[in-house]
């Protein structure tokens, strides 16, 4: 049954990624619970989970990634249409977003390149065969697709392909991801297939997404009374099984100064659970050393998921997406720059203005790197003459093509003489190397692919699960029917259901957008393959 917050509920809501944040939203503005009942615990100093973004101008910043935005965010944007911006207390957070855009838009002039030169993505290069198994791939039911991976359904020459290139380096799927996986994002994103080859369609933010969307939500929940707990770790979480309901009883915590605690959780209680993250064990290196990448066994968020597990079959199969870091880890790192010559020359280059290009993805790096040149500031304490962009590698484990080590191995200085090698400019900013007017950080990500880990059924938790009383998991890795994992909409999606579903709101999650069911936008992504 929903209930209705008490005076004396107290909500527990383990991490504080977007999934969390959203939680405590939807508990303060539509069930109804007073902030100062709501309790955020993190292992962290800082919040925010994989929408970060941290550093200075001096020492050289810090962005392990960016979460993909599109219009149709129905829960997103919704969410933060009453939470004012970072700067401006009168223009909300999506009014910004979509003002931003709209200066700005996505249209990719270099999308890939091979030898330094652009490569046309007008044309896909996919042959009947590839044609064929995407339709027959769309109209196949998920169930049939379960522990499959993409390389299972395609041809060896469909990853050869423009379509690939486009594919992987945008979402991040590799040919051992999952395959229904791959067919939810084909449903999902049906309608920014017109303009897969020049990023039509995708949204950014003003600043990186720590500034422009967690500092204002947390700003936003502080002021309505939600409690932050900082450096508390969620150890693990009793218990009790009868035979048709779930009940949380406790939750342990670890604190830093090493002491450890028992919450008993009382009747009116209630607990929001992270299980697993993309970003947790994250590492960095510096620009003479690289990253040391990080076993399971250092993450809160994976072990105390397994702990979980360990109690009832119903709470998932973490191991699924954490015991195989080989194939779910990939490599990142932002530079910072105390000079605009390669933002000028990129510019010149490619055609486009900051914060138009997006991805610029190099289809013959064996580590397939990709960069990000957002518009500039991308923070709002970077001056004018600071310059910064992001990147990332999908396999780096392979040797670079002009430094002959492993990316894995690489420290900052050498993943730019890869980089400089592949866009012909190392004579140009070999200079500004040397100098010291270059910073590159980078870091290694164990888990953030492990959302894309083939599963099955039961493998992700229901987001309350059957008999579940007083809990519920949230985040990528609670089942969203249809949803897909690795973006914010999924998280914020997950957050709601978890509140409409333990409380009385009267209020229902909205649907997913179905643009699979609109006959003009799969008469043009028919268009689009068929080039």
């Amino acid at each position: 049954m929903k209930r209705k917050p008490a005076e004396d509920s107290t909500i527990y809501l383990v991490g504080s990624g977007i999934a969390t944040l959203a939680s405590a939203y939807f508990l303060l503005n539509d069930a109804g619970v007073s902030g100062k009942n709501i309790h955020i615990l993190e292992q962290d100093s800082v919040i925010g989970g994989a929408c970060d973004g941290s550093g200075n101008a001096e020492q050289g910043y810090v962005i392990r990634g960016g979460r993909m935005h599109e219009a149709h965010y129905v829960c997103y944007w919704d969410m933060l249409s009453h939470i004012p911006s970072y700067d401006d207390p009168n223009v909300s957070v999506t009014e910004e977003s979509f003002a931003f855009s709209r200066r700005y838009v996505s249209n990719a002039k270099a999308r890939l390149l091979k030898n330094g030169e652009k490569i046309d993505t007008t044309r896909l290069g996919l042959s009947l065969r590839d044609k064929i198994n995407l339709l027959q791939l769309i109209l196949t039911t998920e169930h049939r697709l379960a522990n499959m991976k993409i390389e299972d359904w395609f041809s060896t020459a469909f990853f050869s392909t423009t379509f690939w290139y486009l594919w992987t380096s945008m979402f991040a799927f590799q040919r051992w991801s999952s395959l229904a996986e791959m067919r939810r994002y084909l449903r999902r994103f049906i309608h920014l297939v017109e303009g897969l080859g020049y990023l039509g369609g995708i949204m950014r933010t003003r600043y990186n997404q720590y500034h422009s969307v967690i500092v204002p939500l947390q700003r936003y929940l502080q002021q309505n009374g939600v409690r932050f707990q900082l450096r508390t770790r969620v150890a693990d979480i009793d218990f009790e099984f009868q035979a048709d309901k779930k009940t949380a009883t406790a939750i342990h915590l670890l604190h830093s100064d090493g002491q450890a605690s028992k919450v008993a959780l009382g009747s009116n209680d209630v607990v929001l659970i992270t299980n697993g993250s993309i970003t947790d064990s994250t590492s960095q290196g510096t620009w003479t050393t690289s990253p040391v990448l990080k076993e399971k066994s250092s993450s809160a968020s994976w072990m105390l998921w397994q702990r979980i597990a360990n109690k009832n079959k119903e709470f998932g199969n973490p191991g699924v997406f954490s015991d195989h870091i080989e194939l779910q880890k990939w490599y990142s790192f932002t530079v910072t720059l105390q000079d605009a010559t390669f933002h000028n020359h990129m510019q010149t280059f490619s055609g486009n203005v900051d914060g138009t290009g997006g991805l610029v993805t190099m289809i013959d790096s064996n580590w397939l790197m990709s960069i990000v040149i957002a518009h500039q500031p991308h923070f709002p304490d970077q001056p004018e003459s600071v310059k910064i962009f992001w990147g990332y590698g999908l396999y780096p484990e392979r040797k670079g093509n002009y430094v002959q080590k492993t990316m894995s191995a690489c420290s900052g200085a050498e993943i730019l003489q890869e980089l400089w090698y592949h866009l012909k400019i190392q004579e140009i900013m070999q200079p500004f190397t040397n100098n010291g007017k270059v910073m590159c950080i980078p870091a290694a990500m164990p888990f953030i692919d492990s959302a894309f880990m083939p599963r099955a059924a039961g493998d992700r938790p229901d987001v309350v699960p059957a008999g579940a009383s007083n809990f519920a998991f949230i985040g990528q890795f609670a089942e969203l029917p249809d949803e897909c994992a690795f973006t914010v909409e999924y998280s914020v999606r997950s957050a709601q259901t978890a509140v409409y579903e333990l409380f009385e709101t009267n209020k229902a999650v909205p649907p997913i957008y179905d643009s699979i069911r609109r006959p003009g936008i799969l008469i043009k992504a028919i268009q689009v393959i068929n080039r």
